[in-house]
């Protein structure tokens, strides 16, 4: 069975196999997901085997909703499938649309449902190893430094939220 996300095409939403939204380029409905621990957030190195970006440090997790699934249980649906994580709360803090060549003739064109969740001090990692690679966790200032400093290790969808939507994200939440 394929992987039906929403997307745009001839501007009606209809369900597309997510392979085939990259190759065209579709603009599709994507989630993506940070967790804060003070002025931390966790981010995950994705899995060789990733048909795109394929060991790039991303954040926390992010998706794409299948088609008739609201952002925020996709959010907790791909916390606990990629990373182990459950028991989180989720809260939605922008919606962000861009475009990036992400390598193999593919194309993210993505218009996202950014969420934010704390970490609890009970929150256990499991990795899926299929998804993620490894996980760390960076001061979310020194990451945006990083993602400019470094940009071939970091994934196009990270590098654009930092550079451009930090403020939005990320305003009043992080404590020291």
């Amino acid at each position: 069975m394929t992987d039906m996300i929403p997307a745009w095409v001839d501007g009606v939403l209809i369900p597309v196999e997510k392979l085939e939204a990259h190759k065209k380029g579709l603009r599709h409905k994507a989630v993506s997901v940070f967790i804060i621990d003070g002025s931390r957030t966790l981010i995950q190195k994705r899995a060789a085997t990733k048909y795109h970006s394929p060991g790039l440090w991303a954040n926390t997790c992010c998706t794409h909703p299948l088609w008739g699934e609201d952002s925020a249980s996709c959010a907790l649906r791909r916390l606990n499938e990629e990373l182990g994580i459950s028991g989180l709360s989720v809260t939605h803090r922008d919606t962000v649309e861009y475009r990036a060549d992400v390598g193999n003739g593919l194309i993210e064109h993505e218009l996202v449902d950014i969420f934010v969740a704390d970490k609890t001090p009970d929150m256990k990692i499991a990795l899926n190893p299929s998804e993620v690679e490894a996980v760390e966790w960076v001061d979310l200032y020194e990451l945006a430094a990083l993602t400019a400093r470094k940009p071939n290790r970091y994934s196009a969808w990270l590098k654009i939220y930092l550079a451009e939507h930090m403020d939005r994200i990320f305003a009043g939440l992080m404590k020291a």
